[in-house]
C-alpha cells in the first residue's frame, strides 16, 4: 500500500502544474541608477559586452538605431518587463468561431498577443468564443463584448459570419483578417477588412499565362472562387477610358465650367484564349486521365488552386506524364516553405507564386516564433498582425509598424511574384 501511495504522490503533484492560474505573471522593472547619459555608442558597448540589463536600463524609450531598438523590444517581450511609459490600457477583444476556423482560433490570438507584448503599454486581451456564426450567436457575443467595455474587436470569421455582422450593423470597431471587402457589400465606417486580394493576385498571374490555361482546383468554395477569378482575368482585359473633356482655349473665357465626366471601363474579350478547368476531389491521387497524352494541354499554363500537399502531387504528376507545361501559376495558397521540401526542383522550376506578405518586422517575427506562431508565410496570422497594428496606432497615436494603406475600409497589400528555387522563394523576373 505504501508503494502505491509513493507512486501516486508525484503524479498528483505533476497534475497540478497543468492548472491555469488567474494570477498574472509578475513584471520585472529595471531601475536606471546611472547618473550619466548613454549615447548610441555607449549602448552598443553594453550589448557587445553582454550587459543586457545595463543596456535596457538606458533604453526606456524608442531608439534611433533600428538594430538596437529591435534588441530593446525583443528583450522587453522575452523578459516580460514592466512598462516604463504610463498610458491607458489597450483593450482588444477577439471574436472566435472556434469550430469554423479551427487552429486559427489560437494562432490569431497568439499573433495579437505577440504584438501587444512588444509594446510599452499595458493591455487587456480577451477572447469571446461562439458556437456558430449565425446571427443570434454573433449578436449575443457582441452585446457581451460591449457590456464588458470593449470597443475594438478582431474577428477571424468566415464570409457567413462577416455577412451577419454587416446585417447587424454594430457601432463598435471590428477588423476581419480573413475577409476581403470584394466578398461582400458594406458601407459601415466601423468595419475594416484585412484579407489579401485573391482577385488582384489572379489578374497579375494571368499576365504570365499563355493559352490554353489549365486550372486545377479542389471543390471547396475557395477553389471554385479562385478558378472563377482566373478564368475571368484570362478571358477578359479591362481597359480604363478617360472620358474627361480637355478644356479648349475658349473655355478660359467662358463662365460655364466644363463638365468632367467620370472615366469608364471597357472589357475586351479574348476569343482566342482557352481555359480548361478540372475540379478534383480530396481523394483523387492519380491524374493520368487528365494529363496523359492529352493534346488539349500541350504547352499550357497550369494554375494550381489546391492545398500544399495536393499541389505537390499535381506538380509531380505533370513531370511524371511528361506534360510540356509553359509554366505553373499559383496564388498565396501555395506560398509555403513546405513546397520546397515536398517537391523536386524539376517539378517547380517553372512555377510562379503570387505573394502579399511583403513587409516583415524582425521583432514581431521572432516574438511570434517564440510562441510557435508564424507570420512570415501564414497570411491569416499576418493580416491579424496588420489589424492589431492598425488598432494600436489608432488608440495610441504611435506610428504603425506596417505601412499598409487603407482604402474604403480595406487594407491594400502589394503583390510580388516569386519563384520557388532550390532552397527559398526568389523574385520572379519576366523574360520576354
Amino acid at each position: 500500500m505504501k508503494k502505491i501511495l509513493f507512486f501516486l504522490l508525484p503524479l498528483t503533484m505533476f497534475a497540478q502544474s497543468f492548472l491555469v492560474s488567474k494570477i498574472p505573471l509578475p513584471k520585472t522593472y529595471i531601475q536606471n541608477l546611472d547618473p550619466y547619459e548613454c549615447s548610441e555608442s555607449c549602448m552598443q558597448e553594453y550589448l557587445d559586452n553582454g550587459m543586457i540589463f545595463s543596456f535596457l536600463a538606458h533604453a526606456n524609450k524608442k531608439l534611433d538605431n533600428q538594430t538596437q531598438d529591435e534588441t530593446r523590444v525583443l528583450n522587453i517581450s522575452i523578459l516580460n518587463l514592466g512598462a516604463n511609459i504610463l498610458s491607458n490600457k489597450i483593450r482588444i477583444a477577439m471574436l472566435l468561431p472556434y469550430k469554423k476556423i479551427g487552429k486559427y482560433a489560437s494562432s490569431t490570438t497568439n499573433a495579437t498577443f505577440a504584438y501587444l507584448i512588444t509594446k510599452s503599454h499595458s493591455f487587456e486581451l480577451k477572447s469571446y468564443k461562439i458556437e456558430t456564426e449565425n446571427e443570434e450567436d454573433i449578436r449575443a457575443a457582441l452585446a457581451k463584448i460591449e457590456a464588458d467595455g470593449f470597443t475594438n474587436i478582431i474577428a477571424p470569421l468566415t464570409i457567413e459570419g462577416a455577412q451577419n455582422i454587416v446585417n447587424i450593423n454594430p457601432s463598435v470597431n471590428i477588423f476581419f483578417p480573413t475577409i476581403n471587402k470584394h466578398d461582400l457589400i458594406s458601407n459601415s465606417a466601423y468595419l475594416t477588412f484585412g484579407a489579401i486580394d485573391y482577385k488582384a493576385q489572379s489578374e497579375l498571374l494571368m499576365k504570365e499565362a499563355v493559352s490554353p490555361v489549365v486550372i486545377f482546383s479542389d471543390k471547396s468554395k475557395t477553389g471554385k472562387k479562385l478558378a472563377a477569378f482566373e478564368e475571368e482575368a484570362f478571358m477578359y482585359t479591362t481597359v480604363e477610358n478617360d472620358n474627361n473633356e480637355e478644356p479648349s482655349i475658349f473655355s478660359f473665357f467662358s463662365s460655364k465650367k466644363v463638365e468632367q465626366k467620370p472615366s469608364a471601363q471597357t472589357r475586351i474579350f479574348h476569343k482566342d484564349n482557352k481555359v480548361i478547368k478540372y475540379f478534383i476531389s480530396r481523394r483523387t491521387t492519380n491524374l493520368e486521365r487528365y494529363l496523359k497524352e492529352n493534346e488539349k494541354i500541350v504547352d499550357a499554363s497550369f494554375v494550381i488552386n489546391t492545398p500544399i500537399v495536393k499541389s505537390g502531387m499535381v506538380m509531380s504528376q505533370l513531370t511524371l506524364y511528361d506534360v510540356n507545361a509553359t509554366n505553373i501559376l499559383s496564388t498565396q495558397i501555395n506560398y509555403d516553405p513546405l513546397l520546397l521540401s515536398m517537391t523536386q526542383y524539376i517539378d517547380r522550376k517553372d512555377m510562379i507564386v503570387a505573394n502579399s506578405i511583403t513587409q516583415n518586422n524582425n521583432v514581431l517575427v521572432e516574438t511570434n516564433a517564440l510562441i510557435g506562431n508564424d507570420i512570415v508565410y501564414d497570411w491569416i496570422n499576418y493580416t491579424t498582425t496588420i489589424g492589431i497594428d492598425y488598432y494600436f496606432s489608432m488608440l495610441t497615436n504611435e506610428d504603425r509598424e506596417y505601412q499598409i494603406p487603407l482604402k474604403d475600409g480595406q487594407m491594400i497589400y502589394d503583390i510580388e511574384l516569386l519563384q520557388p528555387s532550390l532552397s527559398r522563394f526568389i523574385k520572379y523576373v519576366h523574360i520576354e
